[in-house]
């Protein structure tokens, strides 16, 4: 939880005659009564900042020791790591070695791209952050629909992949590509400068899903939006191993362990689906 101390202050309340401090954080209030009209209001704004210090570094270990008791370890499966977060197993990712899956000739004919980046509703001049950009394919489709005045964030935590995404936009002449060397628990963006954030099947390979939505939560301004694209988990049909496919419920749930609510879901793509969720 992020805090922080605005509009606070302290003042002498002649009805009880007792120095008040009053205290704004997270959008509650806080109104302590510290002393009598002897104290000086030196030692209550002192008081003050003093509470303010102690509340920080406690919400700062309890955020902490939130994110940590949400995993367990466990025998891995083939395809997974090992370690769960509220009930699935974490998938493990593919390396770079991969690459040339990603730029697959059918990949537009499984994953219908256009109708996925119609679904976005980008317009000229969105910030967009593609969170696990891989080689880019969905940065170098999004970067024309943003136009010059716009910016596509292309985030990884591969430095081969970041060097190939590097690579093309220096050939296309992609100048509002930025690609961001993310970490494995960070996406390294700045605050509150993101429209959209999207993940294409890159959510469930998260090695520390809870803190990598917080940071993508803390890049988003107000009212931005992280599309979770994933494989339906619901469709047995859909020809993708078990670990590497989520449900609507699940993306919805870990999801709702943030400042996010839904939007809407869309299911008009052949395999996967995508999950929008608005900042509160």
């Amino acid at each position: 939880m992020a805090v922080g101390l605005q509009d606070s202050g302290y003042f002498l309340n002649n009805a009880t005659t007792r120095v008040m401090v009053l205290i704004v954080y997270d959008q509650r209030v806080m109104v302590l009564t510290i002393g009598t009209p002897m104290l000086d209001l030196f030692i209550a704004r002192f008081f003050a900042l003093l509470f303010f210090a102690l509340l920080t570094v406690s919400t700062g270990n309890a955020f902490a020791n939130d994110s940590a008791n949400h995993y367990r370890q466990d025998t891995a499966s083939a395809d997974g790591i090992g370690k769960f977060y509220m009930g699935r197993e974490i998938a493990r990712v593919m390396g770079f070695e991969g690459a040339a899956w990603l730029e697959r000739d059918e990949r537009e004919r499984e994953e219908r791209s256009d109708l996925l980046l119609l679904e976005l509703g980008l317009k000229p001049g969105m910030v967009v952050a593609d969170i696990g950009a891989g080689t880019g394919y969905y940065s170098r489709r999004i970067a024309p629909r943003v136009g010059p005045s716009g910016k596509v964030y292309a985030v990884d935590v591969q430095p081969e992949m970041i060097n190939m995404i590097e690579a093309d936009v220096k050939r296309l002449g992609l100048s509002n590509v930025v690609p961001v060397l993310g970490g494995v628990d960070d996406v390294k963006l700045p605050n509150a400068v993101v429209d959209v954030a999207i993940m294409v099947d890159v959510y469930h390979e998260l090695e520390f899903p809870f803190e990598t939505l917080h940071s993508i939560v803390r890049a988003l301004k107000p009212g931005g939006r992280v599309v979770f694209v994933e494989y339906r988990a619901e469709d047995p049909n859909v020809p993708i191993k078990r670990v590497h496919k989520m449900s609507e419920a699940q993306v919805r749930r870990e999801a709702g362990q943030h400042s996010l609510v839904w939007e809407r879901t869309v299911k008009s793509l052949p395999w996967q689906h995508m999950v929008m969720m608005r900042k509160k």
